[in-house]
């Protein structure tokens, strides 16, 4: 009977059933005013196709169909109750949407929803108002990629029943103070709740690890800071944890107990430290960690070989160190493998070989070493292999040449050692070799990858002669690096259609000779360094797109080529060239850099070598034949920082347009015949660094300057070999900022120049003219040699304290080696030679521990050598000349009145010092030892050890005596 029962009930629920959805396939559902509430929304917004998703399957216009006279409840993204015909779910995701949301919109008409999605849309201007939070109804919200910014209204706390909500990637949208506290004390039943790219500006709440509810949590990018709870993690049922992106977040790795179900961790450039735990290993259904770019350390758990079912891996970024455990025998679900940009050490562990499921592995920026594993099982899909920047040795496994699907190859930067062997797919795209010792030719099936984009195969062993015409099925080829090895080149007459979207090529310092005719990529090649090889010509420079032309250190000759109109880098230093500087230059008005020196380049230089490119930032003219005067125009507002005449044959003034260079670091007049006095109004030039004008014909007083603080950046200063007289120039001695109480630990060492140029000078150390072929940031100098300065050397330049290099020498300078010159404790040349100083050597030179070099010559130098420290080191060309000096490393030797008595400072520091309490303090404990000495001999008799030692000491009395007495015996006879 219960049976018979249970069936009509049964029956009676089925036939309930299927009238209800009969009858609701027959009648309209959707009351009329949610019609037109609909209708209105639509209205609202316009359609356009700006905002894509592919996320659901595409996007199109949802509301296009929305017609009156039809069913709401029949409409595309529009879910109503079967009973009621309340809309229930509205679903306008990727229906590009565009407008704004008011808070009078009829969206909020719409009382009984329980999901609403509008994500993917365009609501610019729109913001999470308080009418959000009036869906008491409400269980799925989804606003997330929408255009919301502005405060989002606390009242969305109040959707006490939400399970699921995604505001994420509204970038200008922040919660209220507290109001994220707020949302998630009172939203209780969360199972979602995603805020990516939301400003919460908050700590993290501890209230939110007690939402057991929680499955998917994601705070990423989100400005939390402070502290992550230290306490074990426990939420039994959340499967994602993504905190990324929150770089004022600290904290250890949390401690996870065995009863979890993350599948998902990242917690990528956030601040977190310490070392991983053994906990991680309970971790038992993850698929996907990420801890990349934190502040993690030590070294990896064995334990991590529990996480079977992880399929990516990246802990790239931190400061992991010891060997890289050989875990991976369990892990074969790997796909991603990321461990680079860490100091793990020892060799690469060979379970490496059996992750068959591998796409990608990098292990790049690390300190591995030994061979590349060579058994692997397979690796069918593995795409990209990044092993570079470490110290691996040996040659290159075999099956690396045999991986079917192989994208990407990266071991540059290493040891490896033998020749390339032949690739046996054609799938690859990228190829890096750079820096290794490998050797021999490059392989013929290089040149059948017709996927390749890019090349590098950069120092290296590589030898042999390439020819032209094997790149002719390189046509994706981007990027072509083989510099620095030893290949020489064969052109052929039809390469120049070949390698049609090349952009970039470094031949530079390999063996290319003759006249240079491979004209490849002319509508696309931006960069072509053919530098240190010995070409000595070109056919044309046909290059339309070109930025970067390196041309230096060949053995080009006859006239200056033109660069293309394009060019922004231009170098043909070094060379033989030869003739006048063509004026179709200047039609390259986006010129940069342009350095032309060490050339035989000759005639007047042209008036527009100062205004045809207002980006100029460096003219390098130096060493080469030019005459006449230096141009006398220079834009306004332009970019110049380098200036070198150096080495020339110019005449005239120095012009005052110079002036308007505000940007000008290096200026480099040297060796010329510039008739003129000091450009005092040079001291205005703000960034000025640099100033050379030795070897020229300047005369005169240099005088003062009008200028408050001239020359304030000013720290390599060289007027050498001019007709300067006078005084030395106190006051813009006393202006050198740039030398004066400079913190070397704060500064950041680096080259004067920019990434590919930098700026050099010539330095007079010691009677030779070096070349710095770089200018670091923190040499200094100060070069005022062979002119006619008179007077004594001024105090204040012992207030140079970071100076480095000092010549005075040549000149009339008179009277006493300044005491301040025991400030320079960076000093480390000092040249005083071939003047008329007196007095004494002051013994405080001693304290200056980087002196190296040293001259004093050829004065009227007086007294006792010092000693100690760096002036054992100096020999007696450092003190020629000087008859009065006496002491090492001279034969001269030093007479009782000779020898120094301490300084006058030294005496009143002893005697400001002097406290008889110490002196009776010592002279009682000196009583105290004797009177117990004397008991001990009294008591013991006579000690042998004590006899010893007195004895020991009066023979060697006696023996000075005896020398003494005969020294002077000598004397006087």
């Amino acid at each position: 009977m219960s049976k018979f029962l249970l069936c009509f009930v049964f029956f009676l629920g089925c036939s309930q059933l299927l009238l209800s959805s009969s009858f609701s396939n027959s009648t309209k559902l959707c009351p009329h005013g949610q019609t037109l509430t609909l209708l209105q929304l639509k209205n609202s917004f316009s359609v356009s196709r700006s905002w894509e998703c592919d996320e659901y399957g595409g996007s199109y216009p949802k509301t296009k169909y929305w017609k009156e006279g039809s069913d709401c409840c029949s409409w595309d993204g529009v879910t109503c109750h079967l009973l009621t015909g309340h809309v229930i779910e509205l679903d306008l995701s990727c229906s590009w949407l565009s407008g704004t949301i008011h808070s009078n919109s009829t969206l909020f008409l719409l009382p009984h929803l329980q999901s609403l999605n509008l994500a993917f849309n365009d609501f610019s201007g729109s913001s999470v108002s308080a009418r959000f939070g009036r869906f008491s109804s409400l269980m799925h919200l989804n606003l997330s990629d929408s255009g919301f910014s502005g405060l989002i209204s606390s009242e969305i706390s109040h959707l006490s029943n939400l399970v699921s909500l995604d505001l994420s990637w509204n970038w200008g949208a922040e919660f209220t103070p507290h109001g994220f506290d707020s949302l998630v004390q009172n939203l209780t039943k969360l199972q979602k709740l995603h805020l990516l790219h939301i400003s919460i500006s908050s700590v993290f709440p501890n209230s939110l690890l007690n939402l057991s509810s929680l499955i998917s949590l994601d705070l990423s990018y989100s400005g939390l800071h402070g502290r992550f709870p230290d306490h074990e993690f426990h939420i039994p049922k959340l499967e994602l944890l993504f905190l990324f992106g929150n770089n004022d977040l600290s904290g250890n790795f949390p401690q996870f107990s065995e009863n979890n179900s993350l599948m998902k961790l990242d917690f990528s450039s956030t601040n977190f430290s310490g070392e991983l735990l053994a906990s991680i290993g309970n971790l038992k259904s993850l698929q996907t960690l990420d801890l990349s770019f934190c502040q993690f350390s030590g070294s990896i758990p064995t334990s991590l070989e529990n996480l079977t079912q992880i399929t990516s891996l990246g802990l790239q970024g931190n400061d992991f160190r010891g060997e890289i455990p050989n875990v991976f025998d369990n892990l074969k679900n790997l796909i991603f493998l990321e461990l680079s940009r860490n100091n793990f050490s020892g060799q690469i562990p060979p379970s490496i070989g059996n992750l068959t499921n591998l796409h990608y592995l990098d292990f790049s920026y690390n300190q591995l070493e030994g061979v590349i594993p060579s058994l692997v099982n397979g690796f069918s899909s593995l795409s990209s292999v990044v092993l570079s920047h470490n110290m691996l040795n040996g040659t290159i496994p075999s099956w690396l040449y045999t991986l079917p699907s192989l994208v990407e190859l990266h071991l540059s930067h290493n040891k490896l050692t033998g020749r390339i062997g032949e690739f046996q797919f054609h799938s690859l795209e990228r190829i890096y070799l750079s820096v290794n010792e490998l050797q021999g030719s490059i392989p013929s099936s290089i040149f059948e990858l017709v996927n390749l984009t890019s090349l590098y195969l950069s120092s290296n062993n590589l030898s042999g002669v390439f020819e032209t015409s094997k790149f002719e099925k390189l046509k994706n080829l981007n990027d072509l690096d083989l510099s620095n090895n030893m290949l020489s080149l064969t052109m052929s007459a039809h390469s120049n259609s070949m390698l049609p979207n090349i952009e970039s090529i470094d031949l530079s310092k390999n063996n290319i000779s003759g006249i240079f005719s491979w004209n490849m990529g002319n509508d696309t090649l931006r960069y072509l360094n053919l530098s240190y090889n010995s070409i000595s010509g070109f056919e044309m420079l046909p290059w339309s797109s070109m930025k970067t032309l390196d041309l230096h250190s060949n053995l080009l000759q006859g006239s200056l080529p033109t660069p293309p109109t394009s060019t922004f880098f231009f170098s043909v230093s070094h060379n033989k060239l030869s003739g006048e500087i063509s004026p179709l230059i200047c039609k390259a008005s986006s010129m940069e850099i342009l350095d032309l020196s060490h050339n035989n380049l000759g005639g007047m230089l042209p008036h527009w070598l100062g205004n045809f490119s207002k980006d100029l930032f460096v003219l390098n003219l130096g060493r080469n034949q030019f005459h006449g005067t230096i141009p006398q125009t220079f834009l306004k507002g332009n970019s110049i920082k380098t200036l070198d005449f150096n080495n020339n044959q110019l005449e005239g003034l120095v012009p005052q347009s110079l002036i308007i260079c505000r940007g000008l670091e290096v200026l480099d007049l040297g060796n010329n015949k510039i008739n003129d006095t000091f450009p005092h109004w040079l001291g205005a030039l703000p960034k000025l660094q640099v100033l050379i004008l030795r070897s020229n014909c300047f005369h005169g007083h240099i005088g003062f300057s009008k200028i408050k603080s001239p020359f304030m950046n000013l720290r390599i200063i060289d007027l050498a070999h001019n007709d300067f007289e006078s005084d030395l120039p106190e006051m813009y001695l006393r202006s050198l900022k740039a030398i004066m109480n400079v913190d070397e630990g704060n500064m950041t060492r680096k080259y004067m120049g920019n990434d590919y140029y930098q700026d050099s000078i010539m330095v007079t150390i010691k009677g030779l003219e070096l070349e710095f072929v770089k200018i670091l940031n923190t040499f200094t100098t100060i070069d005022l040699s062979s002119n006619k300065f008179q007077g004594e050397i001024p105090e204040c330049i012992g207030d140079l304290n970071f100076l480095r290099g000092l010549n005075l020498s040549h000149n009339d300078l008179r009277g006493h080696i300044p005491l301040s010159f025991r400030n320079l404790k960076m000093l480390e040349s000092l040249d005083l030679s071939s003047n008329k100083l007196s007095g004494r050597i002051p013994q405080e030179l001693t304290s200056l521990t980087f002196l190296a070099v040293l001259n004093l010559s050829q004065n009227h130098l007086t007294g006792f050598i010092p000693q100690g420290n760096q002036f054992g080191t100096f020999g007696n060309d450092s003190y020629y000349m000087n008859t009065g000096l006496c002491g090492f490393p001279l034969s001269k030797r030093c007479t009782t009145a000779e020898i120094p008595y301490p300084s006058q400072e030294i005496h009143a520091k002893f005697e400001s010092g002097f406290d008889w309490k110490i002196t009776l303090m010592g002279y009682g404990c000196g009583l105290v030892i004797g009177l117990s000495l004397g008991c001990l001999i009294f008591l013991s008799g006579k000690p042998e050890w004590l006899v010893w030692i007195i004895d020991k000491n009066i023979h060697k009395m006696i023996v000075r005596n005896k020398r003494s007495t005969r020294r002077r015996g000598a004397r006087r006879s």
